[in-house]
């Protein structure tokens, strides 16, 4: 056989393994100090993380031992064999960046101490052998942490929907608040509750998966926290740091499938915003009896179609506010305001049929506007009144027992 051909010989890839396996000590302690020295971070890890570490280095160098000499693929999976010593805690504790930097400088020094480990002669081959190896490492610190990641991920989902039922309960204590801050909640300002449809799986767009982080995302855009959750067919999307609820409901409206979508109103902070789900809730229900709707609606624009389908919050809210600030002030304000919408809305019949000149039916109900905020003219604010006197007369119709709303 001439030297051309004794060139192209198969080591002994058994007999080198051997060798390499005597070295694995020394080389992880080689390693070891280089990070002491190299890496800060190392330095400021506990002893136990720093022992774990060196569990992994040592593993890692074995591991390629195995795998050199048996390089058909029949060697264990690299991700179990380097990383399944350490516990999953620990992908919290050391980066993706500082792992990669770690098999890096593990590599590094076995390169460095391979002539010393197997000899000149066998070191090409060793070293060739580490450059594939370097491959196989990086694909499962890779899968390692995508794992630790997805487990996050989905820890975080789960605990998201606890806090969001919670909320949606009357049952945020100091524990659901906690865990809300977990989750990045930060805010300290006004908070309102956003109901909506869940897309269908056939809406175009991102996938129904991906919608809750599309939500958070634009909410973060106008400066604002998001908690949400799917329950059901519906979304619930919770706000924080809100200074204008119509504004909020419509930086998340997008993300919401077909079908009205109710913003609830403004409370204080997350620990009672049921009261804001309690109103956005009652008010998806009824958007059906109001078609033409804006999208995002809020719930008190909605408070004509909630009493209407049984809500009594909604009715009391209605009394309280239109129909109680007129019977405050005089029989002649609340009579205008009535005699204007039996007569079709116009001033002059109105005048005529109470004897009064129009200024005054026109002083009147502007006065109107003042006391409730809605003026009688337009036509939804009209219906709105409608509904409210009429349940201001029933509540008022037999004042020794009054009618519960």
């Amino acid at each position: 056989m001439d030297s051309g051909a004794a060139a192209h010989v198969e080591p002994d890839r058994e007999a080198i393994a051997r060798q390499l396996q005597l070295s694995v000590g020394s080389l992880t302690t080689s390693t070891l100090t280089r990070m002491e020295r190299d890496m800060p971070w190392f330095r400021d890890l506990s002893a136990e993380d720093r022992s774990w570490i060196g569990l992994i280095v040592q593993a890692g160098i074995r591991a390629f031992v195995t795998w050199y000499e048996q390089p058909d693929g029949t060697s264990p999976p690299v991700t179990a064999e380097v990383f399944g010593v350490a516990p999953r805690a620990l992908t919290g504790v050391v980066s993706l960046h500082q792992t990669v930097e770690m098999v890096r400088l593990t590599i590094e020094v076995v390169e460095e101490n391979v002539d010393e480990a197997v000899g000149a002669t066998f070191a090409p081959s060793v070293r060739e052998s580490i450059v594939r190896y370097a491959r196989e490492v990086a694909f499962a610190t890779a899968e390692v942490y995508a794992r630790a990641a997805e487990m996050r991920g989905a820890w975080d989902a789960r605990l998201e929907a606890l806090v969001v039922d919670s909320v949606l309960r009357a049952e945020a204590d100091d524990t659901v608040l906690s865990r809300a801050s977990a989750l990045g909640w930060e805010a300290s300002g006004d908070v309102v509750v956003v109901l909506g449809r869940v897309p269908s799986a056939d809406t175009p767009g991102p996938a129904r998966e991906s919608i809750i982080d599309d939500v958070r995302r634009s909410a973060r855009h106008v400066g604002l926290d998001a908690l949400c959750a799917v329950q059901g067919d519906r979304m619930v999307v919770v706000l924080g740091g809100v200074d204008n609820p119509d504004k909020a409901g419509a930086a998340v409206a997008q993300h919401f499938g077909d079908g009205p979508v109710v913003v609830g109103p403004v409370v204080p902070d997350l620990a009672r915003a049921s009261v804001s789900a309690r109103a956005a809730n009652a008010g998806l229900r009824a958007a059906g009896g109001w078609p033409d709707a804006p999208r995002p609606v809020t719930s008190d624009d909605l408070l004509p179609e909630r009493a209407l389908s049984g809500d009594g919050h909604a009715r009391r809210q209605l009394v309280q506010e239109i129909y109680r600030p007129l019977a405050d002030a005089g029989a002649p304000m609340l009579d205008t305001v009535s005699s204007f919408f039996d007569h079709g809305g116009s001033i002059e019949a109105t005048a005529r049929a109470m004897f009064v000149h129009p200024n005054t039916v026109r002083y009147r109900l502007r006065r109107a506007t003042e006391a409730t905020g809605m003026t009688p003219t337009d036509p939804r604010h009209a219906y709105t009144y409608r509904v409210a006197l009429t349940l201001g007369r029933l509540t008022g119709q037999d004042s020794t027992s009054p009618h519960q709303l």
